[in-house]
């Protein structure tokens, strides 16, 4: 397959996934469970089209309780912490019994972590707080970010969490639909009217924990999670470049 070929391939999925995301959008729209309704569509787009891409691609190391590469920062949409959160209220009662606190635990972590960059959060070594008693505790609602970010070498995240290797060995295939998703859901956002800036994920929770009414008021255009916007990546870059990509330019 040739380079452009896969380039071709990709735009095609982006615009089928921003149609799709973009009749879901129209579909709930006023409705209260809209933001369950996108994720579900989200996460099972993801899991589907990377099982297709990653046929014949050596298997990955990931599995439960391996949580190396759980101290990196952690971007997400608006919808995806809105769906955290929705499900962190859910559980909390549950939690609680076994002993883990999560709420506290994201304060913590928010209150330790906020204004890190990358290469900072990896050498403070601060596990993620949705890590407890050796599981991923949210692990039906984590977001694209921790389903895309999948690694061939087990024992390379651990050298690169210790600070000993600079590169780990990720599945491509993981990397790129959860790219290919995440950014035709934002598309489809932008379009609708939505605010579809990404933000740290620990910052953005813990805002969404604070306040119940977050989700409408990011339903009804407010930019609620505006304080913990991640700025190095550029709105306009992305608009530009979705705009061509509508456009029929590569």
């Amino acid at each position: 397959m040739t380079q452009d070929t896969e380039e071709d391939g990709a735009l095609a999925f982006f615009k089928a996934q921003h149609l799709a995301f973009a009749e879901t959008l129209a579909q709930w729209r006023g409705d209260g469970d809209m933001v369950p309704a996108l994720m579900s569509q989200a996460y099972s787009s993801f899991e589907g089209n990377v099982a297709v891409q990653a046929e014949g691609q050596p298997a990955i190391a990931c599995h439960k309780g391996c949580a190396t590469c759980c101290t990196i920062r952690v971007i997400a949409t608006a919808p995806e912490a809105l769906m955290l959160a929705r499900y962190v209220r859910a559980a909390d009662s549950a939690l609680k019994q076994a002993g883990i606190d999560l709420r506290q635990r994201i304060a913590e972590a928010d209150s330790a972590t906020r204004g890190r960059d990358e290469r900072q959060r990896v050498v403070l070594r601060r596990r993620c707080p949705f890590i407890a008693k050796g599981v991923c505790v949210i692990y039906p609602a984590r977001p694209l970010a921790c389903r895309g970010h999948a690694s061939y070498d087990k024992r390379a995240c651990a050298e690169a969490a210790a600070g000993r290797l600079e590169g780990i060995p990720l599945s491509m295939p993981h990397m790129m639909v959860r790219s290919l998703v995440q950014n035709a859901m934002q598309s489809a956002l932008r379009d609708a009217g939505y605010v579809w800036a990404a933000y740290e994920l620990t910052h953005a929770l813990t805002i969404a924990l604070a306040d119940e009414g977050s989700e409408p008021a990011w339903l009804a255009g407010a930019d609620v999670f505006a304080p913990a916007r991640v700025t190095d990546i550029s709105l306009d870059e992305m608009a530009n470049t979705f705009d061509r990509i509508h456009a029929g330019q590569k």
